[in-house]
């Protein structure tokens, strides 16, 4: 009889063990005897984080996330109401709601089977959403009528463009609304998943369409480069002008004042040689032979031809001016 005793203890420890498990936490789990889920009342049973009991050998746990989790898929092409290809990475956030459902729709609770139906789902809703949309309205977000850009009074271009981009109706932040309520609604009817959030990263051109709208841009930006530098030359042109013309005018009042205090000059000194002469006739003229006397020998150099006794030298003949004989 005691031979059997330890085999039995073997057995009911073994029993024991494989009736327990432990959920972690952050995780829930399910049961699954013989190929169905254990239910209470017509609902799948779920297992929070803890230690439980199961049937050994009957009964198979599955350990399912219960965690918020991030698929984060490539970037697709979509096609705009303009026919326009646009290439937009997004990502979703997502986790299990209905764990029974889950567990059937993704065969046996397979993650990447989830991701790649929810996938397919949110894939779908912002094909449509971005078919029905153009360009404009898909990079730009809400309008605010109460921004306006500064720009300078004569800048028009700067004025019109800001204008422009007021009247643009960004749709960006609907458009993810409106796939987050559609796709939130699917994915939890077909998958026992709801979606927490969805968001587009990134939304670029094909490489071929963003070289052509490069182009455009740059074609434009140096229209107005153009039309700024002819701005700027007809100003320069007005500023030259009026500069020169406000120089010519102080060159000519300054040339009519020195003209008009020159001739004042002149006429006083040609007074006081006036009344020099009319006072003392023979002191004037040897004065003025005086000044010509210097301003003839001024230079060592200076040469002068003249007969001596003519009235150039008088003065240098006789002290009183007086010619000899």
């Amino acid at each position: 009889m005691r031979k059997f005793i330890i085999p039995i203890i073997f057995i009911v420890i073994l029993s024991l063990w494989t009736s327990l498990f432990v959920i972690q936490e952050g995780e829930r789990g399910i049961v699954v005897r013989f190929g169905r889920i254990l239910k209470d009342d017509n609902v799948a049973k779920i297992y929070e984080p803890g230690l439980h009991f199961k049937w050994p050998l009957f009964d198979r746990v599955k350990h399912l996330d219960a965690r918020i989790q991030t698929m984060d898929g490539q970037a697709d092409r979509f096609v705009t109401s303009e026919k326009k290809d646009v290439i937009i990475d997004s990502y979703v956030k997502w986790k299990i709601k209905d764990f029974g459902r889950y567990y059937l729709t993704t065969g046996g609770g397979n993650a990447f089977t989830a991701e790649a139906l929810l996938e397919r789902k949110v894939t779908d809703v912002l094909r449509a959403e971005i078919g029905s949309r153009e360009i404009k309205q898909i990079v730009s977000g809400p309008r605010n009528d109460n921004v306006l850009p500064q720009s300078a009074d004569d800048d028009v271009v700067s004025t019109q463009a800001a204008k422009e981009a007021l009247e643009i109706d960004g749709q960006r932040d609907q458009i993810m609304e409106e796939v987050l309520l559609n796709t939130r609604q699917s994915a939890m009817k077909d998958l026992g998943v709801y979606v927490v959030d969805f968001r587009m990263k990134k939304i670029n051109l094909p490489d071929e369409i963003s070289e052509s709208i490069y182009k455009r841009m740059r074609a434009e930006r140096e229209s107005v480069a153009r039309k700024h530098r002819s701005q700027g030359r007809e100003k320069a042109e007005v500023i030259k002008a009026q500069a020169e013309l406000e120089v010519a005018t102080i060159l000519a009042e300054a040339g009519k004042t020195a003209r008009v205090t020159r001739g004042g000059a002149d006429a006083k000194a040609a007074k006081i040689y006036s009344d020099a002469y009319n006072k003392d006739m023979e002191f004037y003229t040897f004065l003025r032979s005086l000044k010509a006397y210097e301003e003839s020998f001024n230079q060592k150099g200076d040469i002068l031809v003249l007969d001596p006794k003519s009235k150039f030298f008088q003065y240098m003949n006789e002290p009183d001016g007086s010619q000899s004989k």
